[in-house]
């Protein structure tokens, strides 16, 4: 009997193992950091335009959870299409070089599948949440996976730029699944948010990882041009994030004073460091400081807008 049940353990632990790696696989294959952040900006996205449009959380649940899914399924296709067609570069990377399509624990074919198969339904529940909500979902999976990965991340020092458009898209899903006016003020004032952070943001990893990019010939700005001009630049891109503070200002002084304050901090810091640190201390902690900026940021407008309309309703 005690052998019947130890074999039943090894089984059952030997399951669960398996069942543990293969979800390891998935999880690095679709990246789900990216995934995680992407739909935090989705959610507040989503919850801006209900405050702002006076609905609930209740009353549009059915499309909250259609834009979560659609969203963490289209965001993993992109994270997918990213990760099969940069399998060569990332075999020269430190960082990248263990993942699934690399050590090909992830077959090109078993990845298209994969990345095709999130896409067509992570497309479906969108356009049930709202045909806009399914269109910028395919528009922020093409110019990740066109413009950026496929055409500028390889040739052109200003592929930063070109793969923040798609990184600025996902708050737009959420504000689209529960209104249509994406033109409001407060709509682009988010897109302008997502779509500058990101150089800082960015930057600060190309300088961290600055062998890695240059082993694999990606064209970072710190390997073509040099971390000095990186450096300047992410200084340039946090007054214009500090700039645009003034567009959350029509609708709430309390985000447009926070988003002030924190980048205000933020930019305090890459100065006082600029010359007291060395490049790679600077560069991890304005790469801190960044994930910090925007997780608070987003928590805020979050819980700001489920506050103001827990009070209005």
């Amino acid at each position: 009997m005690k052998s019947v049940k130890l074999e039943k353990t090894v089984e059952q632990t030997t399951s669960v193992s398996n069942i543990s790696y293969y979800a390891g696989i998935l999880f690095e294959t679709i990246k789900t950091g990216i995934i995680k952040s992407n739909v935090l900006a989705m959610f507040a996205g989503l919850c801006l335009a209900l405050f702002i449009h006076g609905g609930s959380l209740f009353d549009h649940m059915g499309s909250i959870i259609l834009a979560l899914l659609g969203s963490s399924l289209v965001i993993g296709a992109a994270g997918t299409f990213n990760n099969l067609y940069d399998r060569d570069i990332d075999a020269k990377m430190e960082r990248t070089k263990k993942r699934p399509t690399v050590t090909g624990s992830v077959s090109t074919k078993n990845g298209l599948i994969l990345g095709i198969s999130f896409a067509v339904v992570g497309m479906i529940l969108l356009a049930f949440a709202s045909p806009l909500a399914a269109l910028l979902g395919f528009l922020g999976l093409f110019l990740y996976t066109v413009p950026y990965t496929i055409w500028t991340k390889r040739s052109t020092i200003y592929n930063t730029e070109v793969g923040s458009l798609s990184g600025a898209v996902p708050p737009l899903i959420g504000w689209a699944a529960v209104s249509s006016d994406i033109y409001h003020p407060a709509s682009i004032g988010l897109f302008v948010l997502m779509l500058i952070w990101q150089m800082p943001h960015f930057y600060a990893i190309a300088i961290r990882k600055l062998d890695d990019y240059r082993a694999a010939g990606v064209p970072m700005l710190p390997v073509v041009k040099g971390i000095r001009r990186t450096k300047i630049q992410t200084l340039v891109y946090l007054v214009v994030l500090l700039a645009s503070s003034v567009l959350f200002l029509p609708f709430s002084k309390t985000i447009a004073i926070t988003s002030f304050v924190l980048t205000l901090g933020w930019m305090i810091l890459g100065i006082a460091g600029y010359k007291k640190m060395s490049d790679y201390k600077w560069a991890t902690a304005m790469f801190i400081y960044s994930l910090n900026h925007i997780t608070i940021l987003f928590a805020l407008i979050i819980g700001y807008s489920l506050i103001l309309m827990y009070i209005n309703g």
